[in-house]
């Protein structure tokens, strides 16, 4: 099965620049209430996700910031501490499969890495259910 069939397009989902402010993304994960979300750079290539753990470490590690000057701080200097991975569109299921199970959605790219939309790991699941339901 094609994985375009299952993704979400990049014009859905919520996504942070590269070089946005702490708050920015704090704000933009708030406001769409997730907890993790793609990071993209000026060429909307995915450069990685940040999670509401690399946002709270990243705090936690610096006692002189506060809320009114996360405004201060680039994304860019927040340590990633999970690689999410992203699979190319002409991936296959095994692919979104195997990635699915660590990460709560996969991102999706292009043949020159631009981000295209993400698979959210709950539709990879239905499609497991279905086709074991198919089978038994």
């Amino acid at each position: 099965m094609n994985i375009a069939f299952f993704l979400l397009p990049k014009l859905e989902v919520a996504s942070v620049a590269h070089d946005a402010t702490l708050r920015q993304t704090l704000e933009r994960m708030e406001f769409h209430r997730y907890s993790a979300v793609p990071i993209l750079n000026d060429e909307g290539e995915y450069v990685g996700t940040v999670t509401e753990g690399d946002l709270l470490w990243f705090m936690k590690n610096r006692p002189d910031l506060t809320f009114d000057t996360t405004n201060k701080v680039k994304l860019s200097e927040v340590p990633l501490r999970m690689n999410i991975r992203a699979v190319a569109i002409d991936s296959n299921m095994d692919d979104l499969i195997s990635l699915a199970k660590q990460q709560n959605f996969v991102p999706v790219i292009d043949d020159r890495n631009h981000f295209i939309g993400i698979v959210r790991r709950s539709e990879i699941i239905d499609y497991c259910q279905k086709r074991k339901e198919y089978w038994v």
